[in-house]
């Protein structure tokens, strides 16, 4: 099957659109773009510079076109679903993963997040929808490109379980820090899912109790704690999923995680990545020096998150002593 025939070839759902009672899905034309933004939606705005995504009139399809047409490009392997906690190295392994030509890396694909929480289909359509989003996203564009490799938003942990049964086979990477340090990390610059009611806190399985007398500091570590506990549960759970800690390093991370996936990367590959590690992960411009935060501490009650955290390390203790 060659794409490059293809009348889509090169181009990708990226948006969904609910008009009318109607479900749309934007498309956009990515020409010769690599994915290897630290973000998706940063490909996203890169990609609309060229002219085929500057007319008036934008392209757009239905559900069933696009489920359609995605039987109708080859795609790469699917070789992992990458959960995290936020600010824990996630950018970076993405950003490091991104250095190989073999991969193709999609880093917090906004249109995944829409599909997962729209409530315009059903599991069994969203299901469909998000098998043929990654057939384009994946769609083999350059004849080096083997891997898939999706980075999925913090708070799709609670998905996890259901995309378990759409992907049986493959392999789930869960990624955590320190609660303290992605805290004190958030402090410098909040993101969305730490700032209250901004994402409904129900996402979170946060109920209307535990919001009663949370502050705004002590909400981002509840937020911490469900990740946590998600990442606990759904790994007591599933048998192809394994634990990366960023305090352990972000070299073991990487190798560790290679290992999980079984990719036979050549050394040149391997070393790519990690130089990619000297730069910071949002910036590959900007030599990275290490986290720097606030010396004050955090009035926050960390005891739960701290607990789930220790769970978390003695079961990857457990692991490597066996």
């Amino acid at each position: 099957m060659e794409n490059i025939n293809h009348p889509l070839f090169n181009w990708i759902p990226y948006k969904l659109i609910e008009k009318d009672n109607q479900v749309y899905f934007e498309w956009l034309y990515v020409s010769d773009i690599k994915f290897a933004e630290p973000f998706f939606d940063e490909t996203i705005s890169k990609c609309k510079s060229h002219q085929y995504n500057s007319k008036i009139i934008k392209a757009a399809s239905s559900v069933e076109n696009l489920i359609e047409w995605s039987q109708e490009l080859e795609s790469v392997e699917l070789k992992s679903l990458v959960f995290h906690v936020s600010r824990c190295g996630s950018t970076m392994l993405s950003q490091c993963l991104a250095t190989s030509s073999e991969n193709i890396m999609i880093s917090e694909g906004p249109i995944f997040d829409q599909i997962l929480r729209s409530d315009n289909f059903g599991l069994e359509k969203k299901a469909a929808l998000l098998k043929a989003v990654l057939k384009f996203l994946g769609q083999k564009r350059f004849p080096e490109q083997k891997n898939l490799i999706l980075k999925l938003d913090a708070w799709h942990i609670f998905n996890a379980g259901y995309l378990r049964t759409i992907f049986p086979e493959i392999p789930f990477a869960l990624l955590y820090r320190n609660p303290v340090e992605v805290l004190k990390s958030h402090q410098k610059l909040m993101g969305m899912h730490m700032v209250p009611n901004l994402i409904p806190p129900t996402v979170f399985g946060i109920t209307a109790q535990e919001m009663e007398g949370t502050n705004f500091q002590q909400y981002g570590a509840l937020v911490l704690e469900k990740y946590f506990k998600g990442f606990l549960d759904f790994y007591e759970t599933d048998e192809n999923v394994t634990l990366l800690n960023y305090n352990g390093g972000m070299e073991s991370v990487i190798e560790k995680f290679i290992s999980f996936i079984h990719v036979d990367y050549s050394l040149d590959e391997r070393q790519k990545m990690f130089e990619r590690l000297q730069k910071h992960s949002k910036d590959g411009n900007v030599v990275f020096k290490g986290d720097s935060f606030k010396e004050e501490a955090l009035e926050v009650d960390f005891e739960k998150v701290n607990r789930l955290f220790e769970n978390l390390n003695n079961i990857l203790l457990e692991y490597s002593e066996r």
